[in-house]
């Protein structure tokens, strides 16, 4: 960060703990668990998110492995000029996500693909997906195959083309309602940052 002005590198500081924590809270992982990948302690790991502690290289870079994601996305540098993303893919649950933003800090999206049932799987038959909550809002596109979400007591499928929205404290959990991979776009943020599209009943 050299030449930047003592200002602009207190924004740039202040706004890493919200970037941390609103990243953990969208890979669904505790400070416990973070705490056992990196090796940083609970309470260090609660104070950075939180601003009570300053981020250092030593921090930051173990953090930045264990998310798989680049330095400069954590600290958010001042922009290059270069628009181009260069996602890392990581995988969550057997699913595979690619990045489609670098600001950790605000609305983020995800293209998300998971893979087809195992070979002679009937899709109706599988478990009901594992459900979590959270804070923000979730936004999502289906790109293709038919993804089963599974939103408080309610079973949705949505197929190629359609659109759903929620808030995250629902507990909300996603399977493959088909015999192929299914992707789709996933767009998430805070609470207030609402997509305002929502997936159309079809026509009986």
């Amino acid at each position: 960060m050299e030449g930047m002005a003592d200002d602009e590198l207190l924004d740039v500081l202040t706004a890493v703990g919200p970037r941390l924590r609103a990243l953990r809270e969208r890979r669904s992982v505790t400070l416990a668990q973070l705490s056992e990948r990196t090796g940083i302690s609970l309470s260090t790991l609660s104070r950075l998110e939180s601003g009570g502690r300053k981020p250092t290289l030593e921090l930051l870079l173990p953090l930045a492995k264990a998310y798989g994601v680049q330095l400069d996305e954590l600290v958010g540098a001042p922009a290059t000029g270069d628009p181009r993303v260069h996602p890392r893919p990581f995988t969550r649950h057997g699913s595979t996500f690619i990045p489609l933003t670098r600001d950790f800090g605000g609305l983020s999206a995800y293209k998300q693909i998971m893979p087809a049932p195992q070979e002679g799987t009937v899709p109706e038959e599988l478990p009901r997906p594992e459900q979590r909550t959270h804070e923000g809002y979730e936004w999502l596109y289906v790109l293709s195959g038919r993804l089963r979400l599974a939103l408080g007591e309610h079973d949705l499928v949505l197929t190629a083309g359609e659109a759903a929205e929620f808030d995250t404290r629902t507990p909300h959990g996603f399977g493959n309602a088909g015999t192929q991979p299914v992707e789709f776009l996933s767009l998430f943020g805070p609470q207030g940052e609402r997509v305002h599209v929502r997936a159309r009943p079809k026509s009986g």
